[in-house]
């Protein structure tokens, strides 16, 4: 029987993409997901989950932040290229982890999920805070190098080498595995 699998793409959303918080590296990551998301759909032994901010005016890291992906506003919606298809799972999130505080793992466990595979942004953040939780849980864990990207304007030092490292820490921490998303099965 095969392993059942959650694709879990966190915060692809328009204030991700080109909002408050734009991040042009994120514009290479949209059609890797969408593909794979696709595929997820067509099989049995997949769900397709979004976790997506969905902040308050209260929420601690809008310390750290400008106001956000505010629940209910356009820059909180998913980007139209990936939106979210009948019999996907939408888990609105306030905090860095798509586990903290909100019903993802009622829903992972409630599909039987053994595996889930992380896309979206930011490696060296929310996947980042995701993947620690997952890992946690005793989920196995896969992220998509492909199919995910740090912050972008989140400082001087080169994108690929931020993204090697946020990617060689979830290998080597949580001991994920590292699939092109084409790869994924």
């Amino acid at each position: 029987m095969a392993v059942r699998s959650a694709l879990v793409v966190v915060d692809m959303l328009n204030d991700f993409m080109d909002g408050v918080l734009g991040n042009p590296a994120a514009a290479g990551i949209v059609d890797p997901i969408r593909q794979l998301a696709a595929r997820a759909r067509t099989t049995a032994d997949w769900v397709v989950v979004y976790a997506c901010d969905a902040h308050e005016l209260s929420d601690v890291e809008l310390r750290v932040f400008p106001p956000h992906a505010m629940a209910g506003t356009p820059g909180a919606a998913v980007v139209d290229e990936l939106e979210p298809q009948h019999g996907d799972v939408v888990v609105p999130k306030r905090f860095y982890s798509s586990f903290t505080d909100t019903r993802l793992e009622d829903e992972l466990r409630a599909h039987d999920v053994e595996r889930v595979v992380l896309v979206g942004q930011h490696t060296d953040c929310c996947v980042r805070h995701t993947a620690y939780d997952a890992f946690a849980r005793g989920f196995e864990l896969a992220v998509c190098p492909d199919a995910t990207t740090v912050f972008e304007p989140g400082s001087t030092e080169p994108i690929a080498q931020r993204q090697d490292r946020a990617l060689d820490y979830l290998h080597t921490y949580y001991g994920a595995r590292l699939l092109g998303s084409r790869d994924v099965d």
